[in-house]
C-alpha cells in the first residue's frame, strides 16, 4: 500500500529522475534519510524497476516510427515462445504487446528510413516461420508520449 509520500514520491521521481535528495526529501514530505531509504524500499520491491535517460527518436536519427501488427501462423504455445524470444532481441522494437482481435502482436518499431524498415520488416518479422502476415502504421505525429503513471490517485 502506498502513502500519500511514497505518492509524491514516486511522481516526482518519474518526472525527474536527476532530482537530488534533499528536493526529493522535500517534495515527499520526509527526511533525507528516510527517503533514501524508501527509495531502496521502492526499488527492492520491483515498483521501480530502473532508472534511465529518454532519448528523442529523430534526434537519435530515427525518422520513422511504425506500429506493426503481425498475425502468427498457428497458435501454439512453442510459435508464441520462439516468436516473443524473438522480437526481445530486436534492438528496433521498443514494445511489443500480446494483443486480442484479428492480430496476435502490436510492435513500436524505431527506422531511420524507409528503406530500413522493409529491410528489417522482411528479414526480422516476415521471414520468422512463426509469422503468418504483418500490417505496418506509419505514425504521422507522436501526440501524446509518457512514461509516468497515475501514482497520485
Amino acid at each position: 500500500m502506498l502513502t500519500n509520500s511514497d505518492r509524491r514520491l514516486l511522481q516526482a521521481l518519474q518526472t525527474d529522475v536527476t532530482q537530488s535528495q534533499v528536493d526529493l526529501a522535500a517534495t515527499a514530505g520526509l527526511s533525507r534519510t528516510s527517503c533514501w531509504r524508501r527509495v531502496r524500499e521502492l526499488e527492492k520491491s520491483g515498483l521501480i524497476r530502473q532508472k534511465v535517460a529518454l532519448l528523442d527518436p529523430k534526434l537519435a536519427g530515427f525518422g520513422i516510427e511504425v506500429l506493426l501488427l503481425v498475425a502468427m501462423t498457428e497458435h501454439t504455445d512453442e510459435n508464441r515462445r520462439d516468436f516473443e524470444s524473438h522480437v526481445r532481441g530486436l534492438a528496433h522494437v521498443l514494445e511489443c504487446f500480446s494483443v486480442s482481435g484479428e492480430r496476435d502482436y502490436m510492435l513500436q518499431v524505431v527506422a531511420k528510413d524507409m528503406d530500413s524498415y522493409t529491410d528489417f520488416l522482411n528479414s526480422q518479422i516476415l521471414k520468422h516461420p512463426a509469422v503468418r502476415s504483418a500490417s505496418s502504421t506509419f505514425v504521422l505525429k507522436r501526440v501524446k508520449y509518457s512514461t509516468a503513471l497515475p501514482v497520485s490517485e
